[in-house]
């Protein structure tokens, strides 16, 4: 993950805070908030509140009970103020039943509701978050194993919209010392598996094109050849024309099918429900 340090910086969800913690102790940006999904109660009994005063004595802003898709959550955060916004590893809070489940899904699928979470993200951060005279980049960083992969973040997510998936890096934490990833109802420090970090923007052309560079390079380049690589399962290349038929008949690519055929159906709900709003 590149990090300047004349950026002012917005972390999103920050389970225990030790990310943010990290990035301030090592890279010391301009300017540093941190949030959490969990008030400050539900913080301290989960993680304690050791991260939440080094950031708060060090003079970071903080804000607890913080969801990233509801305005009226975000209490005093300035608005349009950042230059980048992060969120590492999110995924929608467990239900507590299956009634609750659907009274809050809609028809829709735990897949499905990850990706709006991520797209709510996204267009908060352009619309809310970003200043019009800053670097206007969002990251999400998330993990190369099912059900993470199977979101198709890098495709997806900005359908419809003036955002531009601009690359990705390979997440190394060893470059935040301290950071803990956490599960998102648990005081459980989750095993370390590949993450990748993948940059959004507005522009085409920014700085971290020259800086992500041959940082990129560290990932798998994906051979994005219509005949020979399956985009939404990220599969290829393929060798003859039987490969991508045996592909394409798998159970594997039927499912991200399905996933693909609900998250266009769930964007025709959201303009449906723009229309008629207004």
């Amino acid at each position: 993950m590149y990090i300047n340090p004349a950026w002012r910086i917005l972390t999103i969800g920050d389970g225990d805070l030790s990310f943010s913690t990290s990035l301030w102790n090592n890279y010391k940006p301009q300017h540093l908030t941190a949030t959490v999904f969990d008030d400050k109660q539900s913080l301290t009994a989960k993680y304690g509140d050791e991260y939440y005063q080094q950031l708060v004595s060090s003079g970071c802003q903080v804000l607890s009970g913080f969801d990233v898709t509801c305005q009226q959550t975000w209490g005093k955060l300035k608005r349009n103020h950042y230059d980048v916004v992060i969120f590492q590893f999110p995924l929608i809070p467990a239900f507590s039943s299956v009634q609750e489940f659907k009274q809050q899904c809609n028809n829709f699928s735990i897949n499905t509701l990850n990706r709006r979470l991520l797209r709510l993200y996204l267009l908060n951060c352009f619309e809310h978050f970003l200043a019009d005279n800053g670097a206007k980049l969002a990251f999400i960083t998330s993990k190369d194993v099912k059900p993470y992969r199977q979101w198709n973040i890098e495709d997806a997510l900005t359908l419809n919209t003036n955002i531009h998936f601009i690359g990705k890096s390979c997440f190394d934490i060893n470059q935040f010392p301290g950071y803990k990833i956490r599960n998102v109802d648990r005081d459980k420090h989750v095993k370390s598996t590949q993450g990748t970090t993948y940059v959004y923007s507005t522009e085409k052309n920014t700085e971290i094109n020259a800086s992500l560079g041959d940082k990129i390079k560290g990932c798998p380049q994906d051979n994005k050849s219509q005949d020979k690589y399956c985009s939404i399962c990220r599969t290829g290349a393929f060798y003859t024309d039987l490969d991508k038929q045996v592909h394409l008949a798998s159970k594997k690519h039927l499912q991200m099918q399905h996933y693909e055929q609900q998250w266009l159906s769930y964007l025709q709900h959201e303009e449906h429900q723009k229309d008629r709003m207004g």
